[in-house]
């Protein structure tokens, strides 16, 4: 597949392709490790969905041949539009060509296609997959461990998030690490969130509870959204990440009270946002944010062009809180709850942040009232010699 156009525009890249086209971010040091943020999308929704894989893993494989040559995938996110009828056969082509984590969830592209697909890039360090199903990351001190895709068959929403959080935590502890010590980020896809997330939110705060994850202590930075996978039977899929080698105060708090308030106090246990500082560089991540205020109360009910104002100024404030701006954002993910909002909440998003890789999908937040949310990563260079560099 060859290129058709491409734009540069500093650290971040639009790469037109035949019937696809790929927006990549960079943070690229020289000497050291290099990350990138790809998204890529397909733009002709009449294929079929082998079609259509097809055309997004050969855009993916050009770039690594090319713009990418030498950054090893660390981490795949594929959203699908019906994963009991697409999983399948995505796994067999990401068994035979994936060298990372690799997580799949039905939550459609509100392109109108059937798959895009969100991957994160290192150049410079080393992976290989654990015998516990984790993917490790070696890179100077540290070590990532991603775990992707993790599904439980039993009764109900609330047994399969305590038991998903049960096994985590015992491969956490056979690797040396803690739930509270060392996970950055979780995600919670939720199959009928509106009816299956309070029993997701009595499990996590059971389960934290045992982990010395308390208000007074701190808890994680996440998204809890609904969305589906392959098993019909499982209701709840855990994603999440830790990092081994970091020092507690390398580790910072996200909370913008004049905009937010801390989760508690509508009784979830998630943090509004996570930085770390490494020696090179800041990395924030934005847990899922939508539009509510300082009292926990969702602003703008019904209308979602106010709903996306507020929530973007709401996750502003929360990377102004970690000294980075939009200028710093690396990726977004964007949910819809009805897909009718989708070419208002393109054009907001195009006019204010067209260069940012991003995708739009659908997916409903955990309260009906929100009509959108969105999450991101950020990457800001620091110079501190206080810690070893990333």
């Amino acid at each position: 597949m060859r290129r058709i156009s491409e734009v540069n525009m500093s650290n971040r890249q639009f790469i037109a392709f035949d019937k696809a086209y790929a927006e990549l971010s960079s943070f690229q040091v020289e000497g050291g490790i290099s990350e990138y943020h790809l998204m890529v999308h397909v733009t002709d929704a009449t294929l079929s969905f082998s079609a259509q894989l097809d055309v997004l893993f050969t855009a993916y494989d050009t770039l690594q041949k090319g713009t990418l040559k030498g950054a090893q995938s660390v981490f795949k996110r594929f959203f699908l539009s019906d994963a009991a009828n697409q999983a399948a056969l995505l796994k067999k082509m990401t068994s035979q060509s994936s060298d990372g984590a690799v997580s799949m969830v039905q939550q459609a592209p509100l392109n109108g296609t059937k798959v895009a697909l969100w991957c994160y890039l290192m150049e410079g360090a080393t992976g290989r997959m654990c015998s516990d199903g984790m993917y490790e990351v070696q890179h100077g001190a540290y070590r990532e461990l991603w775990s992707m895709g993790n599904l439980i068959r039993t009764a109900n929403s609330e047994s399969q998030t305590r038991l998903l959080f049960d096994d985590y935590v015992q491969k956490l502890n056979e690797q040396g690490l803690t739930l509270a010590g060392n996970c950055m980020r979780t995600w919670l896809f939720v199959k009928d969130i509106d009816h299956n997330y309070s029993g997701v939110v009595r499990a996590r705060n059971q389960v934290f509870q045992t982990q010395n994850l308390t208000p007074d202590t701190h808890f994680i930075a996440s998204t809890g959204i609904g969305g589906g996978n392959p098993q019909l039977d499982s209701l709840v899929q855990l994603d999440a990440f830790a990092v081994d080698g970091l020092q507690p105060d390398q580790i910072h708090f996200l909370y913008a009270r004049t905009h937010l308030n801390p989760t508690y106090e509508y009784g979830v246990s998630f943090e509004r946002g996570t930085y770390v500082d490494y020696g090179d560089r800041r990395k924030v991540y934005i847990s899922g944010t939508a539009s509510i205020n300082n009292k926990g109360e969702i602003m703008y009910t019904g209308d979602v062009c106010k709903q996306a104002v507020r929530m973007i100024e709401n996750v502003e404030m929360l990377l102004k809180e970690a000294a980075c701006t939009y200028n710093d954002v690396d990726q977004m993910v964007i949910y819809l709850r009805d897909p009718a909002d989708y070419q208002v909440v393109k054009e907001i998003y195009q006019q204010r942040f067209s260069a940012i890789p991003k995708v739009i999908v659908n997916a409903s937040v955990c309260r009906p009232g929100w009509l959108i949310e969105m999450e991101c990563m950020a990457t800001k260079s620091l110079s501190n010699p206080s810690f070893a560099n990333f």
